[in-house]
């Protein structure tokens, strides 16, 4: 079997080497002769697979070791009777501790504020709901607005409501642009005003979810604190928009090695499934002994005294800014960024807890 697989995909040789030929291609410039001879294709976000890409191949399976699947044609893939597969929930926890994380780096003073900081989550799937079990751990108050789901653990309010009264907000949404509750431009100008002007933005689903203009317009008026992992025409990265937002990483907050690992797994799972294969090989046997931090129960202690071990933030945002040429960030950069990104560990592999 022949198989193409991102570059920047974890441990695919360990997983899918025993199946075929396997090879590694960048994959935000994938093309249709690529992969017209391929059965297998194992991409990330950055992939557009689309009717182009996979009409008149050779293609039985797609596997996508990602949370979100706008990238992927579905209706293209199930016309050409392709099994498709994504890997939802695969870096929930990383993405919950990176959000935990930046609110610390931004003011450490949230640790101690209990019930005095409130956290609105929008979206309680996977990362919202993990995200609102690490928040309750650290004492804060969470409040969460989701119209698809029901958690008995987190209070849910309309969305309104958490905009007006979250100390920070944060999105953990797939990108939708149709139905009634479409996630496009979700936080647009409307939605910023109704927001204290000392709320904390956080968006690290999808970078069209908040409307870039509207934002770069808040935060002028109101000097709003806002951390950005994605962006709205990544890799497309302003300057200007770079200027005004306090923290900006390389869209890599799910880029925990165990996250990367348990995406490929995922994955290698619905392929063996697809193809009849036994699925026998799981990630953990290949992951080295994280250095541990975390001792007892003190959390909170073990976070004020190592974060910045556990997960250094600034030095992405330092490498971030570093990116930028004639007014924008460099794609070229941008990509090696995230290619050559040092996969941090979750916390339990410090001896921390997981949701």
């Amino acid at each position: 079997m022949k198989i193409v697989a991102d570059e920047n995909l974890a441990f695919t040789e360990y997983f899918f080497s025993e199946f075929g030929e396997i090879h590694q291609a960048a994959g935000r410039t994938l093309t249709h002769d690529d992969v017209k001879d391929v059965q297998t294709l194992l991409v990330r976000s950055v992939t557009n697979v689309n009717e182009s890409l996979v009409a008149n191949t050779a293609l039985k399976f797609v596997g996508s070791a990602t949370i979100g699947t706008d990238h992927l044609d579905i209706t293209a893939l199930e016309k050409h009777q392709i099994v498709w597969s994504n890997a939802a929930g695969c870096n929930a926890q990383a993405v919950a501790e990176y959000v935990i994380t930046a609110l610390l780096h931004l003011n450490p003073d949230f640790i101690d504020q209990n019930k005095g900081f409130t956290l609105g989550i929008i979206g309680l799937g996977n990362v919202g709901s993990r995200l609102a079990y690490m928040a309750k751990l650290l004492g804060w108050n969470v409040i969460g607005f989701d119209p698809f789901v029901q958690h008995r653990d987190i209070q849910q309010v309309e969305l309104e409501t958490l905009l007006k009264n979250a100390d920070a907000i944060t999105t953990h949404v797939p990108l939708t642009k149709t139905g009634e509750h479409a996630t496009y431009h979700l936080i647009d100008g409307n939605a910023l005003a109704l927001m204290k002007p000392e709320a904390i933005l956080i968006n690290s689903a999808r970078g069209p979810v908040v409307e870039e203009a509207a934002l770069i317009a808040d935060i002028q008026k109101t000097q709003r604190k806002v951390v950005l992992d994605v962006f709205e025409h990544e890799p497309e990265i302003s300057q200007e928009l770079l200027d005004l937002i306090t923290i900006v990483t390389p869209h890599i907050a799910g880029y925990s090695l165990e996250g990367k690992a348990r995406g490929t797994q995922m994955i290698y799972e619905a392929f063996c499934k697809t193809f009849g294969y036994s699925a026998n090989k799981k990630f953990e046997s290949q992951l080295p002994t994280g250095e541990q931090y975390f001792y007892g129960n003190n959390i909170k202690q073990t976070l004020k005294k190592y974060l910045s071990e556990i997960y250094n933030i600034q030095r992405d945002d330092d490498n971030l800014r570093a990116c930028l040429k004639n007014g924008k960030v460099d794609q070229k950069a941008f990509d090696h960024l995230r290619k050559t990104y040092p996969l941090r560990r979750e916390w339990a592999a410090h001896g921390g807890p997981k949701a």
